[in-house]
C-alpha cells in the first residue's frame, strides 16, 4: 500500500469499502483504508467512539474521532441515537456520564422502550457488604422471575469479584465467569490451598504432590519419592526433615517442613494459619509467576475470607475444594439448559446485555483505574469503560461503592483500612440521574436476660446423662 500505483489498483477493485466497529481499529488499519480510498469515495465506517476501550490492544479512538477530517472530499456524519436495549433512566445516566469526555462525537441516546426505574448508587461498608448486597438483590430478582443468566455482575479487574465468588459458592448460587479464571481456580490460589490441605490431611497425596512441586528443582519423580517416604513414616509431617530433596530445593526445604509441622500441630490455632502458609509461599509466588504483584491481591483476599470460618476444616470444606476435580473445572459456559449468574470484566461484556446489571467498586482507583489517573486520554477511556458497563443494562442498573478498603498484610482480624473516594465520574449531573441508597445487614442483638434470673447449667448437663 506504500506504492501509489499498487494502492490505486487495489482500491479500484472495490466500489464500496464498509468497515464495522471502526472505534476498535489501530493505526495500521486506518492507514490501509486511507491508501485504499484516498479520496474517501465509496468508504463507509460504523462505530461508537463512546465504546472505544481497547487501547491496550493498540486500538486508537482518534481513528473515528478524526475520520471526518482525513479526506479531501465531503464526509457525511450520521448520528444513530435511537437505542433499542435500555430503558430511558439508564440512558439518562449514560448520557450524563459520557458528556464529560473531552473529545467525542456528541449524541444523546433515546430509548425506544418506555418505563423503567432509575439506576441505583448503593453505598456499602466494604467488599463483604458488596458481596452481600449483590447476592441479596440477585436472589430477590430470581424470586421475581428474572433468571440468573439474565443478570450480570461487572467489574473493572478480574480479582474484584474474589469475595463475591466465595459468597456465591457458600450460598450455592451457580455462576460462570468471563474475563479471567474463577478465583478458586487460579493457580496461585490453588498453590496456597494445597499447603493448607496437606497440613490438614497428611495422607492427601494430591495436595502434597502439588505443594512439593512449588519448590525449585522438585519435579514429579522427586515429589513421588517424598510422598512414598512420608507414607512409610506413618504420614508424620515432621518426618519430612529426614528427606533429602534435590540440590536446588535444599535451601528452602527446612522452611517448608517447619511450616507444615506448625500448621499440622493439634495445638495450632486456626486464626493466622493462612498468613503462615503464605509467608512460606511468597518467595515461590515471586519466582513462579511474572505477575506476582497482581496475584498477591488474590492471596490478600483469601486471607481476609478465611476469617469468616471457625476452623481450617470448615474453611476447606465449604470452599468445595476437596474433590480435586472441583478446582480443575474450567470457568467456561455451562450447559444451555442450566441457570447461572454471569460474572464478567467490563471488557469481556462489550456487546452483551442483561435485564439487571451490578457494577462493582465504582470508586476512584477502580473507575478510573489508579494507573490511568495521570493522563487525560486514559481517564477518558476509563469513563468510556464505565459507560459500556452502564449500557449493558436493559431494565435495572446497580452501581456499588464500598466505603472502605482493608489494608493488606495485617493481622487476620485487623481493622486497618482506607476510605474509598467517590468516583470522579459521578459528578452532580450523573448523580442527578441516580437514586442513592445505603445497604448493610443488621446484626441481631441478643435478647435481654432478667438480672435476677438464675440457671444451674451444671445440674442440667448432668441430667442429660
Amino acid at each position: 500500500m506504500d506504492e501509489p500505483s499498487i494502492a490505486a489498483e487495489l482500491g479500484g477493485a472495490f466500489d464500496q469499502v464498509l468497515v464495522d466497529e471502526y472505534q476498535d481499529t489501530n493505526a495500521l488499519q486506518a492507514e490501509i483504508l486511507a491508501r485504499l480510498k484516498p479520496d474517501g469515495s465509496g468508504l463507509m465506517v460504523v462505530g461508537d467512539d463512546a465504546q472505544s476501550i481497547y487501547s491496550f490492544r493498540a486500538a486508537r479512538v482518534e481513528n473515528i474521532l478524526e475520520f471526518p477530517r482525513q479526506f479531501a472530499g465531503p464526509v457525511e456524519v450520521v448520528t444513530l441515537e435511537q437505542n433499542y436495549r435500555s430503558v430511558q433512566p439508564v440512558l439518562d445516566a449514560a448520557n450524563a456520564l459520557v458528556a464529560g469526555c473531552h473529545r467525542q462525537h456528541r449524541k444523546t441516546l433515546a430509548a425506544s422502550r418506555r418505563g423503567g426505574r432509575r439506576p441505583a448508587l448503593v453505598s456499602v461498608l466494604d467488599d463483604q457488604g458488596q458481596a452481600g448486597y449483590v447476592v441479596a438483590q440477585v436472589l430477590r430478582n430470581r424470586e421475581a422471575g428474572i433468571l440468573l443468566r439474565r443478570q450480570a455482575v461487572l467489574f473493572r479487574s478480574s480479582h474484584h469479584s474474589d469475595v463475591l465468588e466465595v459468597e456465591l459458592i457458600r450460598r450455592g448460587i451457580p455462576f460462570v465467569k468471563y474475563g479471567g479464571l474463577r478465583f478458586l481456580e487460579a493457580a496461585h490460589v490453588k498453590d496456597l490451598l494445597a499447603i493448607l490441605r496437606w497440613a490438614d490431611n497428611p495422607r492427601n497425596g494430591i495436595a502434597a504432590f502439588r505443594a512439593l512441586q512449588l519448590l525449585p528443582g522438585m519435579g514429579p519423580a522427586n515429589a513421588a519419592r517424598c510422598v512414598e517416604q512420608l507414607a512409610a513414616a506413618g504420614h508424620s509431617l515432621p518426618s519430612l526433615a529426614s528427606f533429602r530433596p534435590p540440590a536446588a530445593a535444599r535451601e528452602q526445604w527446612p522452611g517448608l517442613v517447619a511450616t507444615l509441622s506448625q500448621l499440622a500441630s493439634p495445638d495450632a490455632p486456626w486464626p493466622g494459619q493462612v498468613e503462615i502458609a503464605r509467608r512460606w509461599y511468597q518467595p515461590q509466588l515471586e519466582r513462579l509467576y511474572e505477575s506476582a504483584a497482581v496475584r498477591a491481591a488474590d492471596l490478600d483476599m483469601l486471607e481476609q475470607v478465611s476469617g469468616q470460618f471457625a476452623t481450617r476444616e470448615r474453611f476447606l470444606t465449604e470452599l468445595t475444594l476437596d474433590p480435586p476435580q472441583a478446582t480443575g473445572d474450567l470457568a467456561g459456559p455451562p450447559l444451555l439448559d442450566e441457570d447461572y449468574l454471569v460474572l464478567s470484566t467490563v471488557h469481556s461484556a462489550k456487546g452483551q446485555e442483561w435485564d439487571a446489571v451490578y457494577v462493582l467498586n465504582v470508586a476512584d482507583g477502580n473507575f478510573p483505574s489508579e494507573f490511568a489517573a495521570g493522563r487525560e486520554d486514559l481517564v477518558d477511556e476509563e469513563r468510556r469503560l464505565l459507560y459500556v458497563a452502564i449500557t449493558r443494562a436493559r431494565d435495572e442498573l446497580h452501581l456499588i461503592e464500598p466505603l472502605r478498603y482493608y489494608v493488606t498484610q495485617q493481622p487476620r482480624r485487623g481493622d486497618r483500612h482506607v476510605f474509598g473516594a467517590r468516583s470522579r465520574f459521578l459528578d452532580s449531573d450523573v448523580l442527578a440521574t441516580l437514586d442513592r441508597a445505603v445497604w448493610g445487614e443488621r446484626e441481631e442483638q441478643p435478647a435481654p436476660v432478667a438480672s435476677n434470673a438464675q440457671l444451674d447449667v451444671a445440674r442440667r448437663m448432668r441430667e442429660m446423662w
